[in-house]
């Protein structure tokens, strides 16, 4: 690992870490707390899918959904308008809504066709997103000398991790660079979870032997054709699932190669001093028990 030793972290003048975990446990949180402090580089995955690989393909659906309306479709092939995300660090919204849903269109779905070719697209571009973080490591120090690092990393990330293999060349690339720390929610985190997803449910990313699995049988079990699936009842029946499905990943992913944090730990961190204190004693506990 990048630190050995909580010694290892605290002495350290560039402290970098990994932050993951189910979306809603204070990654982003924590992030932004420690970019607020001047000191730190906040990399966010999500951010850079966004404006990097997925931009130009989330542009493009918004222009095609224009041109379906003679008024804005005579605008945009004159250059009258100009149509584009407004994507922020804070409104990361418009890649949830080029994934989408799948299933009946009347009720904003769309084929599962085209939601598995979203998957795929997705797949691709938060793979290469986690692997930027090394290249921005060194930009982040050598171009805005930035002493230290902290990658907000999407829920999604254990879904492309092969867990068994010491040598998967995420994790690899991840765990030379900086620190992976897992933030581990609780039953109760998790009961929350879901309460709030039931309530506005947002399009997620999955593996796609998962997504096959859940689809049909999801089919089988209501008895509907592909094109009459409520999409956000789907969504809603596939995200307690996802969390158990990401679970036993994360920890893997911790185990193998990081530490893991507690999420009530990482709601009372109020700084850099107490965000230090706590990632070295997740490395003493972690030596402790080995």
């Amino acid at each position: 690992m990048k630190y050995e030793t909580g010694d290892d972290w605290r002495e350290s003048a560039e402290k970098r870490v990994v932050l993951f975990g189910m979306s809603g446990l204070g990654k982003t949180h924590v992030s932004n707390m420690l970019r607020d402090t001047g000191a730190w580089y906040h990399y966010s995955i999500d951010y850079r899918i966004a404006t990097r690989y997925l931009g130009e393909a989330i542009d493009d659906n918004l222009k095609a959904e224009a041109m379906k309306l003679p008024f804005l479709r005579e605008q945009l092939l004159s250059d009258s308008i100009f149509i584009s995300s407004n994507v922020t660090f804070n409104n990361l919204a418009p890649v949830s809504h080029y994934l989408g849903k799948p299933g009946d269109e009347t009720k904003g779905g769309m084929p599962i066709e085209e939601y598995r070719r979203r998957q795929a697209q997705f797949e691709a571009a938060e793979i290469a997103a986690l692997m930027d973080t090394p290249h921005f490591i060194e930009r982040a120090q050598n171009l805005y000398g930035y002493p230290h690092f902290v990658c907000d990393t999407g829920g999604s990330i254990c879904e492309w991790v092969d867990i068994e293999d010491d040598t998967d060349p995420i994790m690899t690339a991840l765990s030379d660079a900086a620190l992976p720390v897992w933030i581990e929610g609780s039953e109760a985190h998790t009961d929350a979870l879901v309460k709030r997803f039931d309530r506005a449910p947002k399009p997620m990313a999955y593996q796609p032997a998962f997504l096959e699995a859940i689809w049909d049988e999801y089919l089988e079990q209501e008895g509907v054709t592909a094109d009459e699936v409520d999409p956000d009842a789907f969504i809603r029946y596939t995200y307690a699932r996802a969390l158990k499905h990401r679970q036993p990943r994360y920890r893997a992913m911790a185990d193998r190669w990081g530490v893991t944090v507690c999420a009530e730990e990482i709601a009372q961190v109020d700084g850099p001093d107490a965000f230090t204190a706590l990632i070295g004693e997740a490395l003493d506990n972690r030596n402790r028990t080995a």
